[in-house]
């Protein structure tokens, strides 16, 4: 062969290979994971609500005009800190007045009873006839009388002892139910909590039982929603991980706390209480999520990431070229997803966007960070 016939050949070579290299170098990216050995959890799936632990509407079991008030949007209150006043003047002026009767009704018991010194001389001229009657001075008959008429005097004492008993028991009543009724008119934070809404302002002129404002308490309560068929293992103690919508991809160890004794009515989901380990003023009522809750797991057997699986099936790469495998599963964890057959420890599998892939499509791979 010639010069010229080597240089031709020579350039057909290498047009060739660059036509590979252009090729391989076009093919699409797969995002893929590595099929390793590892910890495969069986973990129960659930959705998460935070609630605040209670809430309640503050009311006033007395009535009458706000002169003084704390409340307001947003504010947070410690247990039996002041809240708000409820006007006493009118109840003041009849507590003092309820006093100076009681005091009044003491002292003229102390003084003593016209009724009571008619008694005690009654008794003594009774004792003086019952004498005369037995030296023969007196009457029989009159003494009768005479024993009859102190008896009724007697009578008439006893009950005006038990009037001023009465007396002094009502003025006592009264004071204590009428002081009662002032402690309630300073309204206090019956729990640690936050208003969220205030319905009566300082002037207002506001009823018995009517609400003021609503409080919710600054405690929390994550509670999970667990459907019938993954209840059946959960038990008080057993570890969880919980992702909040709020804070993204962001993990947070939890444990299972309590665990409701009936179903919710309404979805028919079992309800169980978690713990979760995050700061607190992150847990803000109404922020929703997932939980996994941990029942068992086994070691040393094949894992691949869960978003890796669709249905039961997943893609592996094997040459540049992409497969269909179908596989068995067995435990499913967040994050995880344990693999019984269908691929071999240190396959690659796509991670990402697996719908963009057909089987037998040509791919580069990256591997992913785990």
């Amino acid at each position: 062969m010639n010069k010229l016939g080597l240089k031709l050949a020579l350039v057909a070579v290498l047009a060739a290979a660059g036509a590979v290299v252009a090729i391989v170098l076009t093919r699409t990216v797969a995002q893929v994971a590595v099929v390793k050995r590892g910890k495969a959890v069986d973990a129960r799936p659930g959705s998460v609500t935070v609630q605040a632990e209670y809430q309640m509407e503050l009311k006033s079991e007395v009535g009458g005009r706000l002169i003084r008030s704390e409340l307001d949007p947003g504010k947070l209150f410690k247990l039996e800190a002041f809240i708000a006043q409820v006007d006493p003047g009118d109840l003041q002026l009849e507590i003092a007045r309820i006093e100076s009767d009681y005091e009044t009704a003491k002292q003229r018991i102390a003084i003593g009873s016209q009724v009571e010194l008619e008694y005690a001389n009654a008794k003594d001229s009774l004792e003086n006839l019952e004498r005369l009657t037995k030296t023969g001075n007196y009457p029989e008959a009159e003494l009768v009388k005479q024993r009859r008429s102190v008896e009724q005097i007697r009578q008439k004492l006893e009950q005006e002892k038990l009037a001023n008993q009465q007396s002094i028991a009502l003025l006592e009543n009264a004071l204590k139910v009428n002081k009662r009724k002032l402690e309630k008119m300073t309204l206090s934070a019956p729990f640690d909590g936050v208003v969220s809404e205030v319905l009566a302002r300082p002037g207002d002129i506001i009823a018995p039982n009517i609400p003021l404002a609503t409080l919710i308490s600054t405690s929390r309560t994550v509670e999970a929603r667990i459907s019938e068929e993954n209840f059946a293992n959960i038990r008080i103690g057993q570890k969880a991980t919980v992702r909040f919508l709020t804070y993204g991809e962001n993990q947070y160890a939890a444990k299972v706390v309590k665990i409701l004794p009936t179903a919710d009515p309404a979805t028919q989901r079992n309800v169980v209480h978690l713990e979760v380990e995050i700061a607190p003023e992150k847990l803000v009522p109404g922020i929703t999520g997932e939980v996994v809750i941990e029942v068992g797991e086994h070691e040393r057997t094949l894992i691949v990431p869960r978003r890796a699986v669709f249905g039961t099936n997943l893609y592996a790469v094997n040459g540049g070229r992409v497969e269909l495998r179908k596989v068995k599963i067995g435990y499913i964890s967040l994050n995880l997803v344990e693999i019984l057959s269908g691929v071999q420890e240190g396959e690659l599998v796509i991670v990402e966007q697996p719908d963009r892939y057909q089987p037998g499509d040509h791919v580069r791979t990256a591997i992913v960070p785990e």
